[in-house]
């Protein structure tokens, strides 16, 4: 399987999702590649600081890709993996297209105060123009660094249901310190001890309406 994290909004926790993802497919016995597709290179620093912390074993493979290269080279290293996750940028890139293009699964998370009906109906024509070239494309939103109360959580669910390009997922990741102390040790937030039951919780109810595989246990 070949898994997009993307968006055109920064800052919604793509990055995060796409190496506790790739992570936790690791885990499950899986051989990984993972596609550092955004100009930050945000994943490479993880990849970086997870060396750093289990002394070389990251467990997966991690590569640099840009612009149209992103869609031949997946393309051609998909082959060698049991699944590769993309990690694009928060902006409407060629490198978020190709990685589309090429996708079976498209994740989009949203932050409940930063979505707008700007940011849906962007991110709607996008994937219809990305649909005639790659038609069985699920594309799946669900909400990240969620209210733990109020509104903003169901006023976000509400305008991503109105959506019929995307499957609004019955998951929400929510604000915790534990999945940004993780990802400063390039490690899953599964992977901290102690264990953040709560945050460890919700990540693999994610993992496993994504995946549909059996999240592994950590701990």
């Amino acid at each position: 399987m070949i898994y997009t994290v993307g968006g055109i909004k920064g800052g919604s926790g793509k990055t995060t999702v796409a190496t506790n993802l790739a992570v936790l497919l690791n885990h499950a016995g899986r051989d990984v590649l993972l596609v550092d597709a955004d100009d930050q290179e945000s994943a490479t620093d993880f990849t970086t600081w997870r060396s750093e912390t289990l002394l070389g074993n990251v467990g997966y493979t991690a590569v640099q890709l840009s612009g149209v290269n992103v869609r031949r080279e997946v393309a051609a290293l998909a082959k060698k993996y049991s699944d590769v996750v993309i990690d694009v940028g928060g902006r409407d890139t060629t490198s978020q297209r190709a990685a589309l293009s090429v996708a079976n699964v498209a994740l989009f998370p949203f932050v409940p105060r930063s979505l707008d009906v700007w940011t849906l109906e962007k991110l709607a024509r996008l994937i219809d123009e990305i649909t005639p070239a790659n038609p069985e494309l699920k594309c799946f939103a669900f909400i990240n660094r969620a209210d733990h109360a109020g509104q903003d959580n169901i006023g976000a669910e509400t305008a991503i249901r109105e959506a019929r390009q995307l499957t609004l997922l019955d998951v929400q990741l929510r604000t915790r310190k534990a999945f940004a102390n993780a990802a400063a040790q390039g490690l899953a937030v599964a992977e901290v001890k102690p264990v953040d039951t709560k945050a460890t919780q919700e990540f693999n109810a994610l993992f496993a309406a994504v995946t549909g595989l059996e999240p592994p246990h950590l701990f």
